[in-house]
């Protein structure tokens, strides 16, 4: 008697522990949710995640958005070396940190997507160029102007002369370009970002959404944060 109810008991726990080893291996269910008034779909355990849909556009305001980034944190390299302003230099720690991660994470994005960091610099392709004699070393030099151009042509960039006079600018000098260009360069930032949202059929993936108006709302508050420093410079003089 006491042989058929351990073999039973050993039967029971058995049973039960094969139950549960099943259910840790079976496959996972993939449920779609349905739209508004539709019902949810129970897809293939082999179903795999895709990206969303994305326009050529997407990946222009990317591309683009970069290079506008690093202009930006170009500016706020020159701080600490011109200025002991701790309003302007804290506010440019707070922009490098900011453009740097935002860097980092259009980067990522344009990689997860196969997409070139940089655009492709088409207009540099094929253009007629001095060859003749006396031309030797010119060449490259056209080149570099042609992309100082393409880049002051992005809304906001800093032409390089611009740039020149910050560098050789120090203390309330400095200060007072630094924060009319920084306002020039956030402004040309959200008119990408207005361009984007009315190309047709950009802007639909959330990701890329979501950073554009997040880097939408900060620029603007950081451009009124701005607006005020100018306003308290002028008040001080």
């Amino acid at each position: 008697m006491r042989t058929l109810l351990a073999t039973a008991f050993f039967l029971f726990f058995f049973s039960l522990a094969a139950r549960a080893q099943q259910s840790d291996t079976a496959p996972p269910v993939v449920v779609q949710p349905g739209a508004p008034g539709s019902p949810s779909k129970t897809l293939s355990p082999s179903t795999r995640a895709t990206l969303p849909p994305r326009s050529a556009a997407d990946v222009v305001f990317m591309q683009g958005m970069i290079v506008h980034h690093a202009q930006a944190v170009e500016m706020t390299a020159m701080i600490s070396a011109h200025t002991q302003n701790k309003d302007v230099r804290s506010l440019g720690a707070r922009i490098n940190s900011s453009q740097l991660d935002e860097i980092k994470f259009m980067k990522r994005w344009l990689a997860g997507r196969g997409e070139s960091i940089s655009k492709p610099r088409r207009e540099m392709q094929g253009m007629d160029m001095p060859h003749g004699p006396g031309s030797h070393g010119t060449v490259s030099q056209d080149k570099d102007d042609m992309l100082h151009e393409s880049m002051a042509m992005m809304p906001g960039m800093l032409t390089p002369q611009q740039m020149e006079a910050l560098r050789k600018a120090k203390g309330a000098e400095f200060d007072h370009l630094f924060l009319l260009g920084m306002i020039q360069h956030h402004n040309g930032a959200l008119t990408m970002v207005k361009d984007l949202f009315n190309t047709a059929g950009a802007g639909q993936d959330a990701e890329l959404f979501n950073f554009a108006t997040d880097a939408d709302n900060a620029q603007r508050a950081e451009i009124r944060i701005m607006e005020n420093m100018l306003d308290k410079e002028e008040t001080e003089k």
